[in-house]
């Protein structure tokens, strides 16, 4: 199974666009859009801080009746922040994301925020390594 580092050189899009602790959740829900991801690393001072998604929003914008437009990122990002480093394999991931309920990881190397692996990544990468394995068994069983 490939390893985080192999799959993030492989992944299309692999700018990691970040917003600060102290942008507004307008200015989130823009950067997302904008960008068209479902959450954004928090990152200060080069210092990845906390993460914030769509779902942070949902519950503690929209259901807590808070407005968007003063309200600062720090207010409802999710921190501290799981990450996993680059030698960590798929595998280890996926556990990890279902153990713990996430849908995007953070992916740290030397304190430096170097990827952003969603759980999409993670099961597309998955289907891939199986679909492999069937054609190997498949040219075995026929004997090529």
């Amino acid at each position: 199974m490939k390893t985080v580092a192999q799959l993030l050189r492989d992944k299309q899009h692999q700018n990691v666009h970040t917003i600060s602790s102290e942008a507004t959740v307008l200015e989130f829900l823009q950067a997302m859009a904008e960008h068209n991801v479902g959450a954004l690393p928090v990152v200060d001072d080069g210092e990845l801080v906390g993460i914030v998604s769509e779902r942070d929003y949902a519950r503690k914008i929209v259901l807590q009746g808070r407005s968007s437009v003063g309200t600062p990122v720090s207010t409802i990002m999710s921190s501290p922040v799981i990450t996993t480093e680059p030698q960590q394999s798929i595998q280890a991931c996926m556990s990890l994301m279902t153990d713990r309920h996430l849908r995007h990881l953070p992916v740290v190397d030397e304190g430096r925020l170097v990827g952003l692996l969603s759980i999409g990544d993670l099961v597309k990468e998955a289907i891939a390594e199986q679909a492999d394995l069937i054609q190997q068994l498949e040219r075995y069983i026929r004997g090529e």
